[in-house]
């Protein structure tokens, strides 16, 4: 989950730069992470969470988000599993 956090964080510096390019690589990459870990099978307990985090990750691609997210709100939820990630929890 910290991986997928990154990259959402490289769709937000993308996004702020006008770099059309890296920020559609950027968020190809973040969905990728978030299929990857639908995928894995020691994660099912927290396959509701995951999904709807990736639900809301597009959401707030849309001009107009039907959860009201947006990316740095986003960002904020997973910089809390890099940090577990980095402590080792």
């Amino acid at each position: 989950m910290g991986n997928i956090g990154t990259e959402i964080g490289r769709v937000i510096r993308a996004k702020k730069q006008n770099d059309n390019v890296s920020f559609i690589n950027a968020v190809d990459r973040t969905l990728e992470l978030f299929d990857l870990t639908i995928s894995d099978r020691n994660r099912r307990g927290q396959l509701k969470e995951i999904v709807r985090a990736r639900e809301v990750f597009l959401d707030s691609l849309e001009e107009s988000p039907e959860y009201r997210s947006n990316l740095v709100e986003i960002d904020k939820y997973f910089m809390h599993f890099a940090m577990a990630a980095r402590l080792n929890l």
